[in-house]
């Protein structure tokens, strides 16, 4: 596959993916996962530097596998979620996006991001970087890990996996 070309489909399932998020196409966007998916935002340490472990330190969200994103969903859709009642509206904004393919066959895959979101009248904006490993799947990719680097952090909602 050509650099173009792996460009080219790398960033089609990125923007398929946000685009999955925006129409609530949930199980359209959870099918993007690799089964042991591990999802993660990291929080900030101090002004220059987010955590590094999901394991041991503070994080905004973490998911080590696919069942976490998956009972997420599973609360959207019912309304056991009182901070997501009503869904916002949302609009993500893909840009930026560089590839690294690796020897084993995967991929890195650098990012960035804008989501805008709207609910009770009220206008949002979050924006940072995405870090993705993705794996061969077929004629694609899986999302392996996608770690979410928020730059503006210190808001006064719940982030959920539809805000960034």
């Amino acid at each position: 596959m050509t650099g173009a070309a792996l460009l080219q489909g790398v960033t089609d399932l990125l923007h398929r993916e946000a685009e999955c998020v925006d129409e609530r196409r949930w199980d359209d966007w959870l099918a993007l996962f690799h089964p042991q998916a591990e999802y993660w935002i990291p929080a900030w340490d101090s002004d220059d530097e987010y955590t590094t472990d999901p394991q041991n330190e503070m994080s905004l969200m973490y998911y080590g596998d696919r069942t976490g994103l998956e009972d997420r969903v599973f609360r959207l859709r019912t309304g056991r979620s009182a901070a997501s009642t009503p869904m916002p509206r949302t609009c993500h904004m893909v840009s930026n996006v560089r590839v690294a393919p690796a020897a084993d066959g995967n991929c890195v895959v650098k990012a960035s991001f804008v989501t805008h979101l709207f609910k009770r009248n009220v206008s949002q904006s979050f924006y940072g970087h995405y870090e993705y490993l993705l794996v061969a799947q077929g004629e694609g990719w899986c999302i392996r890990k996608k770690k979410i680097i928020v730059l503006n952090d210190l808001i006064d909602t719940v982030l959920d996996i539809y805000s960034v």
